[in-house]
């Protein structure tokens, strides 16, 4: 094989990681540069594009020094990064406002315009998503709105990946899987909907050229090659989305094939052919950076998010006890989780402390224990955060094990290393666990993957079974099976069961206000 590295930048949303990889998949090393995110207002969260030059730069240069690696020995670059953006640049690349994030949801009124416009169920037959406050669409109209100059003198509308290759390169291109993020782009034909443009009344001209992920948008200009320290004329291959370039890392190359993040929030998703339409809209659909593929996606809010959140408020005793014997926190709670009945004895967690995406599309929907009891034990709670994940997760997988046998999941994210977690979802979905040897660099890796494909070092993405292959396996225990159905049951009987309360207390949010309460009166 080729002698040479592949280089990755993975554009998250509080820093920029940048990883070299060798062409047998072995990953070399890897350099962070954080940046700030704005807060500037209520719902609103941005960041500034250059900010992400400077990490590009910083990264690239500091990696290559530490790795002891030549310019001239990188083969390509490729990227993944954050997704639903909104960046307006005009004719030269020069941004006009700072990048509206995919966190950012000052566009509320606008998705419920949009609806009106479009039509929900229309809309989500054409783009494979719901439309969404989230989405880039929301975001370019809210800009049209409420900075009508920026708009006016706009000349694209970008992604953050789009950005640096266009410091690279001078090109201004996105690809399928971030135009799959907009609310704009007919994912089955993979072309902008003229449909959905009109409707929303937006400039076509707007939306950049589209391409492969594993095309190559352009080289290493003189310049960006004095900025960054690349080789001048070093391919730049366009990459895609975050979510897309983890499933090629987590090997997920082929139909039928499936895998689950467990991070702070938790995804499941698997390749297919076609885009999966959920009739009730409860998930949604990117384009694989393989172009033939889609990934059918839902995503829940607080996974590891709920168990860091029990730590943090209720596990102060185990963090001090963690601290005394060298031990981590969570191996303690894990312990302890494990020792206590599945079922966590009667007791069930909702896992809704920031609403809900994906299966439920509920914001009012918050956490809870339902079933304490007297004899209730730590390890109860512990073991009972975990099945609520898993529960609410099974939800999901359900959807799409109803057209499309699920019967193995690639598990990766930081969540994947706890064991006694990766038990219970094995136990709660009755289905094996495969772990790879790199559950948390699996998105860069997939980045890497698809620059390889892009320069013809890869025949295909299927590369990434010899770069990630799986190491070990999690069998369900059958003999749980009945007791896990039935709780799965309680678990969707008491969310459905708690929908009005939420909605009551959403109300009553409303009337105090954050940090309003006083003395008696706190809700």
């Amino acid at each position: 094989m080729t002698n040479g590295y592949l280089l990755a930048h993975d554009l998250g949303t509080s820093g920029n990681k940048a990883t070299l990889y060798d062409t047998e998949g072995r990953l070399v090393d890897s350099a962070i540069y954080t940046y700030q995110t704005l807060y500037p207002h209520s719902r609103w969260v941005e960041q500034n594009p250059e900010d992400w030059w400077t990490a590009v730069c910083v990264t690239t240069r500091a990696l290559l020094e530490k790795a002891a690696v030549k310019a001239s020995d990188i083969l390509c670059v490729s990227f993944s990064a954050q997704m639903m953006g909104c960046l307006l640049v005009d004719g030269q690349g020069v941004p006009l406002r700072p990048m509206i994030t995919w966190a950012d949801s000052r566009a509320w009124a606008e998705e419920a315009w949009m609806r009106a416009q479009a039509g929900a169920e229309r809309a989500y037959r054409i783009t494979g998503h719901r439309l969404g406050a989230s989405y880039s669409a929301a975001k370019l109209l809210w800009v049209k709105a409420n900075e009508p100059d920026v708009y006016r003198r706009a000349d694209k509308m970008i992604h953050a990946k789009d950005y640096i290759i266009f410091r690279l390169t001078g090109r201004l291109v996105t690809d399928f899987s971030d135009a799959s993020g907009t609310n704009l782009l007919d994912i089955e034909k993979k072309v902008w909907s003229d449909e959905l443009v009109s409707a929303f009344g937006l400039r076509r001209d707007l939306l950049p050229e589209l391409r492969p992920s594993a095309d190559v948008a352009g080289r290493v200009t003189p310049a960006a090659a004095r900025a960054c320290g690349l080789a001048e004329g070093t391919p730049v291959v366009v990459g895609g989305g975050d979510g897309s370039c983890a499933c090629v890392g987590a090997g997920v190359v082929a139909e039928g094939l499936a895998y689950n993040v467990i991070g702070t929030s938790s995804w499941i998703s698997h390749a297919a052919r076609r885009p999966h339409f959920d009739p009730e809209m409860r998930t949604f659909n990117w384009v694989h950076l393989d172009p033939a593929l889609y990934t059918p996606c839902g995503t829940m809010q607080a996974a590891g998010l709920s168990y860091q959140w029990y730590k943090n408020t209720l596990c102060g005793d185990e963090a001090a006890q963690a601290e005394r014997e060298g031990r981590g926190v969570y191996d303690l709670l894990d312990g302890a989780a494990a020792a206590a009945r599945p079922g966590a004895g009667g007791v069930l967690y909702l896992p809704y402390l920031i609403g809900e995406r994906a299966p439920l599309w509920n914001l009012n929907a918050r956490g809870a224990f339902v079933g304490l009891h007297a004899s209730t034990q730590k390890g109860d709670l512990s073991r009972a955060v975990l099945e609520g994940v898993g529960c609410n997760l099974r939800i999901i997988l359900e959807v799409f094990a109803s057209t499309q046998p699920l019967d193995n999941i690639i598990m990766i994210g930081g969540g994947a290393k706890g064991r006694t977690w990766l038990q219970i979802l094995a136990d709660i979905w009755q289905r094996t666990l495969r772990v790879p040897t790199y559950i948390e660099e699996a998105t860069s890796l997939g980045a890497a993957i698809c620059g390889g494909v892009g320069i013809g070092l890869f025949r295909d993405f299927k590369a990434c079974e010899a770069f990630n292959p799986v190491v070990d396996e999690i069998r369900p225990n059958p003999a749980r099976k009945a007791l896990y159905d039935t709780l799965f049951s309680l678990f969707q009987q008491t969310y459905e069961q708690l929908i009005p309360v939420y909605d009551r207390l959403a109300d009553a949010r409303e009337l105090t206000g954050p940090g309003d309460a006083g003395e008696g009166d706190a809700l």
